[in-house]
């Protein structure tokens, strides 16, 4: 560890002793704080703010960055940039297909809702706050554990999320198709979901519609939470509205009126465990249909836990079907952490939980539809919503509907087309830094241009008109070539040629000239260079690499003055032209005495 931290950082004495310290006494209590490495990461940090940020900007990776922005940022989904694959599934007012997503062929699944049957059952705020809910869940570091998206769009009849694809069925599909789990089984799945519901309530989301039907499986096995429908943000207001699924919605969503937050999750969790374990709800013991009936039960019976049940099962349960909310695991101060720390989970790595590195007890056949037929999904009757109609203000409500999460978005090119684009895009930067086009300037062997391209430059006999010029940038001078109508460059022109000491600044912001914005100023010592492009990426990169040039020649030239200071006394007037470093210059030894 000394080592390596050596080799990337000079930190403070008193940030390894701070270190040092807490090793020592883990060595004795067998325990380490997560937070042990923090001076470090603050030290790093601030390095990073520092030059080396500033090195960063003025370099081509900021470019190729703000390449990569600017595309983010003007991403525009339609229909069309989707191949839609079957349906998936179905709710009330849409469908769920399988798609890839056609410029990095990453599949996912798209939860498609039909605006005309929003406005019939009036679910437009439903529909609006699932999507703010998705994107609460989503932007920054999202949960392994949660079905989170990664765009919303909309077209003139739809509203569209595209979301992580699950084709591993759910659990209740599941549940018909093995029978009952074991309770070594369920631990698997119910560690995974307590990380996802941490996830959600450290954004202060309250899901309230825990049950193993939104238990989603991936290919592998591993679980996800899906369909945010009926999410609440309680972060400045706590709900109060009965909502969930009879059979899993806790006693405080049932009383009307009554304000709740996350302690909904862990009553519904309590339950679906049981389910996972018995095959129905704690509360369903005689397989009533009557929902009355089921939330009387809910607000006012006992659960009888079989003696089947191990105790840490059984305390387990009982702990999170208290109907009295401050008695229940989970809402007594420490959230997830009082489940983590319950006797059940004894011997789980919860790191290793979060790495999905823990073999799931089901994998789901391959190949296979692992939901309900297909066919059972059945259609919806266009004729419903035939005589609905979307007005302008219908339109209008769903204005910030589309949405691009930043990082899932960089994950989803990192992992598909980012390494083959950078990789060309390199290729081509480099042949064009260092071997010019054939029918361009005649140039026998290796070449030291940093950087060559079409230009406009300022000319005339007034300075009023542009002209289309190639323009070479060498480390030590500007070469501006005539271009002919057909675009290239005759061999054996005349050559414009700029030294970089003639040059006494580069103005570092854009400047207006002749109805042009972005114009390049390169004032000389007698008279200036203007030069500008319609290619706004394209001008800003001349710029970059034109003060770079200038400012290392300008290096060189200060410190040849201080050699010449060192080795002749004197600096060198002004600073020296390229004729007189080509004199041969006379060298003293170490006796004073004078030798060429």
């Amino acid at each position: 560890m000394k080592e390596l931290l050596s080799q990337s950082h000079t930190y403070p004495k008193s940030a390894v002793e701070h270190v040092q310290e807490a090793l020592t006494l883990a060595q004795k209590t067998r325990k380490l704080d997560a937070e042990i490495f923090a001076p470090y990461i603050n030290e790093i940090c601030n390095s990073l703010r520092g030059h080396i940020f500033e090195k960063f900007i003025e370099s081509e990776k900021y470019t190729r960055f703000c390449q990569w922005k600017n595309l983010e940022l003007n991403i525009n989904l339609t229909m069309n940039d989707f191949s839609v694959h079957r349906i998936i599934g179905r709710g009330g007012f849409g469908e769920v297909y399988g798609c890839r997503k056609a410029d990095t062929g990453k599949m996912y699944a798209m939860k498609c809702l039909d605006k005309k049957r929003i406005k019939m059952k009036g679910g437009e705020t439903l529909a609006l706050n699932e999507r703010i809910m998705l994107s609460l869940v989503s932007t920054g570091e999202g949960s392994p554990f949660i079905v989170c998206m990664t765009y919303a769009f909309q077209t003139p009849e739809k509203l569209c999320f595209i979301l992580d694809l699950m084709n591993g069925g759910d659990l209740h599909y599941h549940l018909s198709q093995h029978g009952v789990f074991t309770e070594k089984e369920v631990r698997f799945y119910a560690a995974e979901v307590i990380l996802g519901l941490e996830h959600m309530h450290s954004r202060y989301v309250v899901y309230r519609d825990l049950k193993p039907a939104n238990i989603l499986l991936d290919e592998n096995g591993h679980v996800r939470i899906s369909d945010l429908g009926l999410a609440c943000d309680f972060s400045k207001k706590k709900p109060h509205a009965s909502v969930g699924t009879h059979g899993y919605m806790a006693p405080e969503v049932l009383q009307k009126g009554t304000a709740y937050d996350s302690s909904a999750d862990w009553f519904s969790f309590g339950c679906m465990l049981y389910k996972l374990l018995k095959g129905h709800s704690p509360f369903r013991q005689h397989k009533t249909k009557d929902k009355h009936e089921i939330d009387r039960m809910t607000m006012t019976m006992n659960v009888d836990l079989p003696e089947t049940m191990s105790i840490e099962m059984k305390t387990l349960l009982e702990g999170l079907l208290r109907r009295d909310v401050d008695d229940r695991v989970g809402c007594r101060g420490r959230g997830a952490q009082e489940l983590k720390e319950h006797p059940f989970f004894k011997g789980i790595d919860w790191v290793q939980v979060y790495l999905q590195k823990y073999s799931p007890p089901l994998i789901p056949p391959k190949g296979e539809v692992n939901a309900a037929d297909a066919f059972d999904i059945g259609s919806f009757d266009e004729e419903d919503t035939k005589g609905i109609k979307l007005t302008e203000a219908d339109q209008d409500l769903y204005k910030n509907f589309p949405l691009v999460v930043s990082e899932r978005w960089q994950h989803e090119v990192a992992e598909t087309v980012f390494e083959a684009i950078n990789t060309d895009t390199d290729k081509v930067e480099q042949k064009r830094k260092q071997k010019p086009k054939g029918d361009e300037v005649d140039l026998a062997g290796p070449t030291d241009c940093i950087v060559e391209g079409e230009v406009l430059k300022l000319g005339g006999p007034f300075n009023q008109s542009w002209a289309k010029k190639h323009l070479k940038l060498y480390p030590n001078r500007l070469e501006f070539y005539h271009k002919a109508r057909d675009g290239t460059v005759p061999k054996g022109k005349a050559v414009e040629l700029y030294s970089m000491l003639d040059i006494k600044e580069v103005v570092p912001e854009f400047q207006k000239y002749q109805k042009m914005e972005n114009c390049i100023v390169l004032n000389l010592k007698t008279d200036k260079i203007i030069i500008t492009s319609p290619d706004k990426v394209l001008i800003n990169q001349w710029k970059d690499e034109i003060i770079q040039g200038f400012n290392l020649s300008t290096q060189i030239v200060a410190t040849m003055n201080k050699k010449a200071s060192k080795l002749y006394g004197s600096e060198l007037p002004g600073s020296p032209s390229t004729e007189s470093l080509r004199n041969p210059l006379e060298h003293r030894n170490s006796n004073g005495n004078g030798s060429s």
